[in-house]
């Protein structure tokens, strides 16, 4: 979920398994980066500066806002992201479309292009996820009308998807079950979950029952918690290791919010970084 617009947003997510757990650092098939809007720097591309100044492997990028009409979809703006990733010698994780929490998927037409448009951008950047965004306005639960609209949507967009080898990850409030109710209704491989365990933790479903039962068809993960660092929430982040091992997964987890009250951000993701490599790492 994405900070500007809702509270208690988001935490791993979670992809295709990459490679079997190995000891060596660069090696170990996890990768840790954040968002861009979590770390101050929504549609910026000096967020690479940051997360070198943080101890990261890369940035989760936002496609942009309403105000800037999605900028990334400019090839100018992905000459400058793909110029600040190269200077750190970092990645662009994967993107994200958080403006879909205040004009929806399920409602308003404009985001069909830009979904659709995300998926260039993607191939563009050398990227393989793109989180779409179900908060706020934008909300799916106990909303069965907006749930098949947006089923009808992704059921227009996937094969597009699929042939360029994108996935649309839900990041939504659903709990495991209402998720796999809308990847079966849409009936592709391309659109999967996009996994935040702060929300899901907040929501009271069992996270790590959750990850297991969710397996494969969760695209990448948000490492999250409200008002207090990784590893000093509610969280249990080693329980969390323990499923995505079950589940076979390596790839990108995102460190978003996570800074306690009257925290810093710089400090408080620098501790998490740590933390979470110590986690990822073992």
């Amino acid at each position: 979920m994405l900070a500007r617009t809702v509270q208690a947003g988001s935490l791993l997510a979670v992809g295709p398994a990459v490679s079997p757990l190995l000891a060596g650092a660069g090696q170990r098939g996890f990768k840790i980066g954040a968002c861009d809007w979590s770390i101050g720097k929504l549609g910026d591309p000096a967020a690479f500066d940051v997360a070198k100044e943080i101890g990261l492997d890369g940035v989760q990028v936002s496609l942009g806002t309403a105000a800037n009409d999605m900028h990334l979809r400019q090839q100018e703006v992905q000459k400058r992201y793909r110029a600040a990733a190269k200077q750190h010698g970092l990645s662009v994780a994967s993107l994200a479309i958080g403006e879909m929490n205040n004009i929806p998927y399920k409602s308003d037409p404009q985001t069909i292009e830009w979904v659709s448009d995300s998926i260039d951008v993607c191939q563009a950047m050398g990227v393989q996820v793109v989180l779409l965004a179900f908060f706020g306005k934008g909300d799916l639960k106990n909303d069965p009308a907006g749930t098949d609209e947006v089923v009808k949507r992704l059921q227009a967009v996937a094969p597009k998807a699929e042939r360029a080898k994108v996935i649309l990850g839900i990041e939504s409030w659903l709990n495991a079950d209402e998720h796999l109710a809308i990847l079966e209704r849409v009936g592709s491989p391309a659109v999967q979950v996009y996994y935040d365990v702060a929300n899901s933790h907040k929501m009271g479903y069992d996270i790590y029952a959750e990850i297991r039962q969710l397996g494969k068809r969760i695209c990448e993960f948000h490492a999250k918690e409200n008002g207090a660092l990784l590893g000093q929430g509610q969280v249990d982040f080693k329980k969390v290791r323990s499923a995505l091992d079950d589940i076979g997964y390596r790839g990108w987890v995102q460190i978003e919010g996570a800074v306690p009250p009257g925290g810093q951000m710089l400090p408080s993701y620098q501790a998490n970084c740590k933390f979470l490599r110590g986690v990822l790492d073992a």
